[in-house]
């Protein structure tokens, strides 16, 4: 369970956000302090399963084959098999169409040095190489997984964004996001959580509200 100083903060960004015309989703802006972000070790980049999970639909994409792709297309959003991967390879526009368009990519581990090859110049600057399925994994099971997943990513930048949950989710389900990420900082950040300034909470539109 969530500190209630973070539900506090939660419930007071839902009720201070005006009302829109369309689902705004939750997002966290987090401060960092005393951390040289040009060196490539330093900076922020995890993935964080939600417990609540995102509230928003999370594209996937599986490159695979055979029985494993039959799998994977209960679940994903577009399997991809070897042949196709190479057409990506071929086509720079719709690589990058799909990068741009694709929350999270699995792939057999089989496939990952074609993958690079065909397609790492376009997902590596994204930081969207594909999460390696073992052979004996679940590609069903990890699909689901991945889609209740965000990214953690500071690259050089002292502050970074994160979606925590949808306006239509409780406080307590969005603080209990919130809750998951702070602690994963405080883990592996190098000096826990005096590398952390300030933290906010906000919907889309709305205003920020100090979390931490």
């Amino acid at each position: 369970m969530a500190d209630q100083e973070i539900e506090n903060a939660v419930s007071r960004a839902l009720e201070e956000a005006p009302e829109r015309n369309f689902r705004e989703t939750v997002d966290l802006a987090v401060n960092l302090r005393d951390l040289d972000l040009n060196d490539p070790s330093n900076r922020v980049d995890e993935s964080v399963v939600l417990p609540a999970g995102t509230g928003q639909e999370t594209t996937i994409v599986v490159f695979a084959e055979g029985e494993t792709a039959l799998r994977a297309e209960e679940a994903a959003d577009d399997v991809l098999d070897e042949d196709e991967l190479a057409e990506l390879g071929d086509d720079d526009d719709a690589a990058k169409d799909l990068a741009d368009d694709t929350d999270f990519f699995i792939a057999e581990k089989g496939m990952m040095q074609d993958i690079g090859r065909y397609l790492g110049t376009v997902l590596g600057p994204r930081g969207k190489m594909p999460e390696p399925l073992d052979p004996d994994d679940d590609v069903v099971e990890v699909v689901n997984r991945m889609k209740n997943t965000v990214q953690l990513r500071s690259g050089e930048r002292r502050t970074f964004h994160t979606r925590v949950g949808a306006e239509d989710m409780s406080a307590e389900d969005i603080s209990d996001n919130i809750d998951v990420i702070v602690r994963r900082l405080h883990a592996d950040l190098e000096k826990g959580p005096l590398n952390v300034d300030t933290i906010y909470v906000k919907t889309t539109m709305g205003p920020a509200v100090e979390v931490a």
